[in-house]
């Protein structure tokens, strides 16, 4: 269980859910995620954003145990998405002396997800301003599409923490203590990830501030070592590999271009490359395949032509590296097909239209199953790979 006590006036009142299965849909979660909200706790009673509806039961039990009977000033809205927001006219309704905090984005898009008059209520802030709750003074900052366009930040400057909205955070309940890099990475990458100039430009006003606590609104709260933190996110906002290593990310349709995969995983091991992941597309999680190809400096894409096009697993895959703005690495191409290919140019298309991609020659045809030409193909491709 991940320390989550921040101080005696800050109280950290979120919420794990293990029972849910994909993250918006689409990410596989086994060991859940966490909906972070947070109150502060001066002459004056701020909330920092709500959760998702799963979770409101028991994020509001939290609240009421946190506050002992006082009430709600003010609710920091940093971010409009709905396992942050959803609990806003539900805290409004209760406390209907609360004023709601947020920029001008936000509260544009409020009436979007809410219908209830919020006018009279609304304290809008810009970049830079301050308010104060007593012995605490928040600082906003504006953070636009880190990953949506009304994102804000707050710096709460008596306790220096930094109230990071989606910035920072993972997958993976608070009870499941794990290694922090590998599921905040599959989380940058696939959520935040097409958003590096922005994340980069929230990191330089990050860097003019004294942080010595991080909170963000998935995962655990960050209070050492926060360098190494922030490094992850300037590697990763700036699309740099973390490392050298190899990603062979491979769709088969009868085993044999797996088979051809097994051997060029084989090749590359026994040419010195020690880092060495294979990913059978159909079947591995394809944010984990889409995060390790951003982890390491170089790849390998190997398909079969299917309909005369590209098997949906790697289009699949080759789509989200593109949409998430993959670039800065060395490739390798190895198609397989028993006649007409068509895989070798279509995937070469896919990677051509990515920065500063360096495709290495030659681009290995095997024509149904792997013979040894195609393995002394292979064994050419990897040298330049590892040139």
């Amino acid at each position: 269980m991940y320390d989550m006590k921040i101080s005696d006036s800050v109280v950290f009142i979120g919420v794990n859910d293990k029972t849910i299965d994909l993250f918006e849909s689409q990410y596989k979660v086994p060991k859940g995620v966490s909906y972070n909200s947070y109150v502060i706790l001066d002459e004056k009673v701020a909330v920092m954003d709500t959760v998702d509806k799963r979770a409101t039961d028991p994020w509001l039990e939290n609240l009421d145990k946190a506050l002992d009977g006082r009430s709600v000033d003010y609710l920091v809205i940093s971010h409009l998405e709905p396992d942050h927001a959803s609990n806003i006219q539900r805290l409004a309704e209760k406390y209907p002396e609360m004023k709601l905090v947020g920029n001008a984005k936000i509260f544009s898009m409020l009436p979007q997800f809410f219908d209830f008059d919020f006018s009279e209520r609304k304290v809008v802030v810009k970049e830079g301003d301050t308010l104060s709750l007593g012995s605490h003074t928040l600082q906003f900052f504006m953070a636009p599409m880190v990953h949506w366009p009304e994102v804000m930040v707050e710096y709460e400057q008596s306790e220096k923490i930094l109230f990071s909205a989606d910035g920072f955070g993972k997958f993976g309940a608070l009870d499941e203590e794990e290694d922090w890099t590998d599921e905040a990475r599959r989380y940058f990458i696939n959520i935040v990830g097409k958003y590096g100039v922005q994340v980069q430009n929230l990191l330089k006003k990050a860097a003019t501030l004294d942080i010595q606590t991080i909170c963000p609104l998935h995962g655990p709260i960050l209070k050492e070592n926060l360098g190494f933190y922030i490094d992850k996110y300037l590697t990763w906002s700036s699309y740099e590999p973390e490392e050298d290593g190899v990603v062979i990310a491979y769709a088969s349709i009868h085993g044999n271009t797996a088979k051809a995969a097994e051997k060029m995983a084989e090749i590359l091991t026994d040419k010195g490359e020690k880092a060495v992941r294979l990913f059978d597309l159909s079947r591995d999680d394809m944010s984990e395949a889409v995060s390790c190809a951003f982890r390491y400096d170089k790849l390998v894409v190997m398909a079969p032509t299917y309909d005369g096009a590209l098997f949906p697993a790697m289009e699949d895959f080759l789509y989200h590296l593109k949409v998430k703005t993959y670039r800065k690495r060395k490739v390798g191409i190895v198609e397989n097909g028993s006649w007409a290919p068509m895989a070798g140019k279509l995937m070469r298309a896919y990677l051509e239209e990515m920065k500063d991609m360096e495709i290495c020659e030659p681009v290995v045809s095997v024509k149904s199953v792997m013979k040894e030409a195609d393995v002394q193909n292979m064994e050419t491709l990897a040298d330049a790979l590892l040139a």
